[in-house]
């Protein structure tokens, strides 16, 4: 029976604003575009900070990423064309790491050159990524064709090439992949592997809001660590405008995996200490991606929050608007009122009445809304390619509070229909 009612009393309120059709859509514009506009922003957030931080996960929570850097003075000097540049991590730097931490369960060497790769009429410049097997154990990509680097192919020094998916469509196109040979630079590398690459660049992410090299890009060739220090040695040769430029650098980085995430910090700080011991120039840079993501989730957190109050404020409006329309309704309806107190209705009744309706107005705005919400990062990644992410709570969380809403912004009218007094109301014209 209680249902029975509540069900009528839902139909008698649809009704009710039926009765002023135009009055009510413009009443729910306000909630339309209030939910819209959270559902909207709190996808474009979402998706703006999504990439960054699958970015840094892939990086490993238990990684450290020790970084070759020019140092700041030698950037100033090296306008001279004869000038040599000497800086970064070194060979011994990579033993020390490797050997005075037990916190360190494994660690990989790097080094980083530009060279042009050629297979028959094909050329395509690659970064060659000279390393040892361990560097797929800590930063794993999956394996599209062959195998990656082994041991044995640093011990025997083998002149192998494992290529990045994108890479090897580029300069192997359609021909066979696996046991080709390609030529890097002058030298003949037999190819046997291929894998997926999901490299960038963390965009500000860094202490000093630097931008923070993840270890692999989309056209890279891995190599064998011994067999990039022989081939191509520690100097290298580029031609800029102003001239040619040297640089000696060992190696471009030290990737490093922590036996537990509660030794990463802690970790990260001894090898900076330990590593600034041996350099008299800050041409290094130690990168803990556990920290990263702390500091990309607090600020994605700090970012819906801004972007959910921004928007929470058109359903603010809109909610004032409810109260505003509602209160114009009491007056119209005074009559009405009157005699239905008259009859018999209950003061409890007549508010009940009134909270259906604005309820009804703000949960149908809120479906509206949230429809045009879902619409909008649709169009934005369509036409901007902007990633957006829609979530559960970012489509519930409005709906729920533009009902609230409507029962809030509701009080007010109903209890000042309610204490309306009958034969006032009856006389009213």
């Amino acid at each position: 029976m209680h249902q029975v009612k509540v069900v009528r009393n839902i139909w008698l309120g649809i009704e009710n604003l039926l009765l002023h059709k135009l009055r009510s859509m413009l009443t729910m514009l306000g909630i339309v575009f209030g939910v819209g506009s959270v559902v909207a922003m709190l996808a474009v957030g979402e998706g703006a900070s999504k990439q960054a931080l699958d970015q840094i996960r892939k990086l490993g929570s238990n990684n450290l990423i020790i970084s070759s850097k020019k140092a700041v003075e030698d950037e100033a000097s090296t306008t001279a064309h004869s000038h040599m540049s000497i800086y970064g991590l070194t060979y011994e730097d990579y033993a020390r790491v490797s050997e005075s931490f037990s916190t360190i369960s494994q660690a990989a060497p790097v080094k980083l050159l530009r060279k042009r790769s050629r297979f028959g009429e094909r050329v395509l410049e690659l970064r060659v990524v000279g390393t040892t097997a361990t560097w797929f154990e800590l930063v794993p990509r999956e394996v599209v064709a062959g195998r990656v680097l082994v041991p044995s192919d640093d011990h025997d020094r083998s002149p192998v090439a494992v290529l990045t998916e994108h890479g090897a469509r580029k300069i192997l196109a359609t021909e066979h992949t696996i046991g080709e040979s390609i030529r890097i630079g002058i030298d003949v590398f037999e190819v046997v592997g291929i894998v997926k690459s999901q490299g960038g660049v963390i965009k500000g992410q860094g202490g000093q809001g630097e931008n923070i090299q993840i270890p692999d890009r989309n056209v890279d060739v891995y190599i064998p660590m011994e067999v990039a220090r022989i081939y191509f040695g520690d100097v290298q040769t580029r031609t800029t405008a102003g001239g040619r430029e040297r640089e000696k650098v060992e190696l471009h980085q030290i990737i490093v995996e922590v036996d537990g995430m509660e030794h990463v910090e802690a970790t990260g700080k001894g090898i900076e200490e330990m590593i600034k011991r041996f350099h008299k120039k800050k041409d290094y840079d130690v990168t803990v991606p556990l920290a990263l993501l702390r500091q990309a989730e607090d600020t994605k957190r700090r970012f819906n929050i801004v972007l959910g109050s921004i928007a929470g404020i058109s359903l603010l409006v809109g909610g004032i608007g409810i109260m505003n329309i509602m209160l114009a309704t009491v007056t119209e309806r005074t009559r009405e009122i009157g005699i239905r107190r008259a009859i018999g209705a209950k003061r409890n009744q007549i508010v009940g009445q009134f909270l259906i309706e604005t309820s009804v107005l703000s949960t149908i705005g809120g479906l509206i809304g949230i429809g045009f919400g879902v619409l909008v990062p649709s169009l934005i990644t369509h036409f901007a390619g902007m990633p957006t992410v829609i979530t559960a709570v970012s489509v519930f969380l409005p709906l729920f509070i533009s009902a609230a809403i409507g029962i809030i912004f509701g009080l007010y009218p109903a209890f000042r229909a309610a204490k309306v007094d009958p034969i006032v109301a009856l006389r009213h014209e």
